[in-house]
């Protein structure tokens, strides 16, 4: 017999250990991108004088995505320890159904469940 269990019908219940180790990885996760975010902004004024210069215009930009991206990563782990200390982490903010337990211990700062980011990445 062939089990044709998604993700979404696995277990979604969270012990406490799997919230402070949650916890623990999200606060990890917002001090690198704190830093990524410093030595970013830091990198971009040493060399503000030679943006003139086509590498140095090449670096910048890498930065600047860099930057938005880290700022993208860091307002998601920042919204998940907003959620887990107003009691809703780990439901997913389209259906409101659980999100698995197996894919917040991959993605703490995961806003949906498996089916609906799915959905919304078709949509894009």
């Amino acid at each position: 017999m062939v089990n044709h269990q998604t993700i979404d019908d696995r277990d979604t219940s969270l012990s406490t250990e799997d919230l402070a180790a949650l916890r623990e990885n999200l606060h990890e996760q917002r001090l690198f991108r704190q830093e990524q975010l410093s030595q970013l902004a830091d990198g971009a004024t040493t060399r503000a004088d030679a943006l003139l210069d086509r590498q140095v215009t090449a670096q910048a930009e890498v930065r600047v995505r860099l930057a938005a991206s880290a700022r993208m990563v860091l307002a998601d782990v920042e919204a998940a320890l907003t959620r887990m200390d107003q009691g809703g982490y780990g439901n997913c903010r389209l259906c409101r159904g659980p999100v698995a337990r197996e894919r917040l211990l991959i993605v703490p700062q995961a806003r949906y469940c498996a089916r609906c980011q799915q959905v919304r990445e078709a949509g894009r």
